[in-house]
């Protein structure tokens, strides 16, 4: 233990990775002594060291269970930070013995939110309130304020409410960046949803970064240039601004920027996987973050890439973009707003993913709050998060962000630019997966009429499974075989 405990601490954190680490140590900045725990004793001493570096900070660390729990002011609320899954279960089992009636547990990781509600209610059982709090920020975010989503024991959060409010980011004129989320699991399912939006929104950087590159032929020093002036516009963001660091990183280990030699591998933790697992349980189209998805599958065929690469050196296909002239300033300018108009529709299914969740669930979500609680401290934080919260304000049961006046503007104004980037990418062999299916997404959205008559049609044909007209009420079903026998055309 660092010093000589007088009264008990108001908190307590099992869990110090890194981001555990990191919170604790924000906790305690901000006025609340906390106890921390981890089963690898060296990380108490680690932790309990930095907090002292860090202005002795009050922070207890513990080296066994009981004497952690034992050492939390009644009721005891302890946040959990382990690796999703069955440590978070071992984690439980291993501080509930020692915890009483009315005591509280956190659950601040990366989890499944049926697994949330599952321990919600085994919890209950020995009297022990529990909530699933997504957080969000990466390590930066946990040490000076990460955007919060707790989900589960209302009660559990009234608890912990004034830590939550002063350890958030905190960001002006919308105020700290936490709110209780909702019942059962929803802070969990609202967490993986932002993950699954982050994904689309990595994707689209990354395919106008390749068609600035690729087609545009800018350098590493433009790019820096132009992502930074993205960044005091429209496009202001976390993502953007770190991007335009990225560039002008050079390699320490050799010639040129080290972002030329980071391998074309992406790696993943599972919440973009389950959040198009849900969109399909829902039946809720989500393309942008679909395409993000597969593309990462694709990435990590690296050796596969590299053999097909060979393969079609031969037929031409390589040599396609040395025939594309282009004006670097129109490119450009054209690509921020496609990739602004993409931008739009990965966050419409996003938001249209967590209604439809609330509504099968009963949690009565509020869009417009969670899109103030992005404004800060999260990884998909940025400016355009403040047009959503307001879209939602003008119209709670708005059906799609893409009908807002406002967002239908911009889309509007921003189309022919986006065509232009789409058709000139598809010529010049690059793939702009996310935003050809945003383009897709939008454009099928916006027609009153679909070719998906003639699917339910086909569907009839060889399945007799009937359809709908759009003239007389009631299902229907044709012998289309026989018609089409009979028929003399």
């Amino acid at each position: 233990m660092r010093k000589e405990m007088t009264t008990p601490t108001r908190i307590g954190l099992a869990g110090l990775a890194v981001m555990g680490q990191n919170l604790a140590l924000n906790i305690a900045e901000k006025g609340f002594p906390i106890s921390v725990y981890n089963r690898t004793t060296s990380k108490v001493d680690e932790t309990v060291e930095r907090a002292k570096k860090e202005g002795n900070l009050p922070v207890f660390g513990f080296h066994d269970p009981e004497s952690f729990v034992r050492s939390i002011q009644k009721p005891r609320v302890i946040i959990m930070l382990v690796k999703a899954g069955a440590p978070v279960d071992q984690t439980i089992k291993t501080l509930s013995v020692y915890m009483e009636k009315g005591d509280c547990i956190i659950d601040g990781g990366n989890e499944w939110y049926e697994n949330t509600e599952r321990r919600e209610k085994a919890m209950a059982e020995l009297g022990l309130l529990y909530l699933g709090m997504g957080v969000s920020g990466g390590e930066e975010g946990a040490r000076n304020g990460p955007s919060l989503m707790p989900g589960g024991s209302f009660e559990a959060f009234k608890h912990i409410e004034d830590i939550l409010l002063k350890v958030a980011a905190q960001v002006p004129d919308s105020g700290p960046c936490v709110t209780y989320i909702g019942k059962g699991g929803s802070g969990n399912f609202v967490k993986m949803i932002h993950n699954g939006i982050e994904y689309g929104d990595m994707q689209l950087i990354a395919e106008a970064y390749d068609v600035l590159k690729s087609v545009g032929k800018l350098s590493n020093e433009e790019l820096h240039k132009v992502f930074s002036e993205w960044n005091k516009g429209e496009l202001l963001s976390f993502l953007i601004e770190i991007t335009a660091d990225i560039f002008k990183i050079k390699d320490d280990k050799g010639d040129g920027y080290l972002v030329d030699k980071v391998l074309d591998k992406t790696g993943m933790k599972g919440t973009g996987k389950w959040t198009v697992q849900q969109a399909a349980e829902l039946s809720i189209a989500a393309p942008t973050i679909a395409s993000s998805l597969d593309s990462r599958f694709l990435s990590g065929l690296k050796e596969e890439r590299v053999e097909a690469a060979k393969v079609f050196k031969s037929s031409g296909v390589s040599d396609i973009l040395s025939d594309q002239a282009v004006d670097k300033q129109k490119l450009v300018d054209d690509v921020r707003q496609a990739l602004y108009a993409s931008k739009i529709c990965s966050y419409a299914q996003g938001m249209n993913l967590i209604r439809a969740k609330s509504v099968e669930k009963g949690w009565d979500l509020e869009l417009g709050e969670l899109a103030r609680i992005w404004k800060g401290g999260c990884i998909i934080r940025a400016i355009f998060l403040d047009r959503i919260k307001k879209a939602y304000d003008r119209n709670a049961g708005l059906a799609n962000l893409l009908v807002d006046p406002e967002f239908a503007t911009e889309i509007v104004e921003r189309q022919s630019a986006w065509r232009r980037v789409v058709c000139l990418s598809i010529n010049a062999g690059i793939s702009t997966p996310g935003m050809s299916s945003s383009l897709a997404y939008f454009d099928t959205y916006r027609r009153g009429r679909l070719p998906a008559n003639l699917v339910q049609a086909q569907r009839d044909y060889f399945g007799a499974h009937t359809y709908e007209r759009v003239d007389v009420p009631g299902a229907f079903h044709t012998e289309w075989f026989k018609l089409a026998k009979s028929s003399k055309i």
